[in-house]
């Protein structure tokens, strides 16, 4: 066998395995169903085992399969990271970069910053995915996350961007309807809108008079998506704690006035670029933390005159 013809059947294996049928990886690499068949057929024979179970309704990976595949996947990708980074030598860093952020960052500053990026870089092609739900790097297959707060897997590379403060904050009009909390313990009288499956960010941190305390909030209504607490904030819902990245245009506009100033912990929340490690090797990953670091370091969104409707 000669290797082309293993590099093919590997790479046709892979797709098929990922896209979960003949037809629609045929599609992609532009051959036939039968002759994709025949290539995974040849494969097997020459492991001498079965990869695929085949039936007229689904694939399904044996467990030979499954380790294969997975191996399989990885060589790949390293194999187009190794083009690329060759290719880029004494050029222009290109290839697909793939990118997760969360909705803080992503709709409110990474979104608006991309065509500069793009411009800047015309031979890199970005898939950018938001979502304020963890995932796991390696397994997404992201070349590069934005992640907030405390890292906590010691085998991935960070480079600090920026940092973040919270801010409790709420609508002129729930204020106007339930009154304006003076002190920490006045919270227990509203509804604090929080963020779900994070309990640590249901306890708000203050110092009164030199001692650190927290209180847990509770109210009528919580989310995954910050960008969805900043919604309900503004339509007078509850009271809200959310990075001024996000609120800050609101602030500015009067939309929300900030809460409890004199006794809040803001908190900075630092930003890190997070890849697998060696990946930050790679041109087009290179070219976006510098990029990153260019657009956020300087933390535009920061508030630096007064606030809109603050006491």
């Amino acid at each position: 066998m000669s290797p082309d013809h293993s590099f093919q059947e590997l790479a046709g294996f892979v797709r098929v395995v990922e896209l979960g049928s003949f037809s629609a990886a045929a599609r992609e690499l532009d051959q036939t169903p039968s002759a994709l068949s025949k290539l995974v057929s040849r494969l097997e024979a020459r492991l001498g085992v079965r990869l695929l179970h085949r039936s007229t309704r689904r694939l399904a990976l044996t467990a030979e399969g499954e380790l294969y595949a997975a191996r399989c996947g990885q060589i790949l990708e390293e194999m187009r990271e190794l083009d690329e980074q060759v290719s880029s030598i004494g050029g222009r860093p290109s290839g697909l970069l793939r990118m997760g952020v969360g909705s803080a960052l992503g709709l409110h500053q990474l979104a608006p910053a991309l065509p500069r990026f793009l411009a800047r870089h015309p031979d890199i092609r970005l898939e950018l995915s938001v979502s304020d739900r963890r995932v796991d790097i390696v397994e997404s297959g992201a070349d590069l996350i934005l992640r907030i707060g405390t890292l906590d897997d010691s085998s991935l590379t960070a480079r600090r961007i920026c940092t973040l403060e919270r801010i409790i904050c709420a609508a002129p009009s729930y204020l106007a309807r339930r009154g304006t909390p003076r002190t920490p313990a006045d919270l227990a009288e509203h509804d604090c809108l929080y963020i779900t499956g994070m309990p640590e960010l249901r306890r708000w941190p203050f110092e009164v008079n030199g001692t650190r305390e927290y209180v847990e909030v509770a109210g009528i209504a919580g989310s995954d998506n910050a960008e969805t607490l900043l919604q309900l904030g503004v339509a007078g819902v509850g009271v809200i704690r959310l990075a001024d990245v996000i609120v800050g245009p609101a602030l500015a506009k009067g939309s929300l006035v900030p809460l409890l100033t004199d006794v809040h912990i803001s908190e900075k929340v630092p930003v890190y670029a997070v890849c697998p490690s060696g990946r930050q090797r790679a041109p087009k990953v290179a070219a976006m933390i510098d990029f990153l670091i260019g657009e956020f370091g300087p933390r535009p969104w920061a508030l630096d005159g007064p606030v809109a409707g603050a006491e």
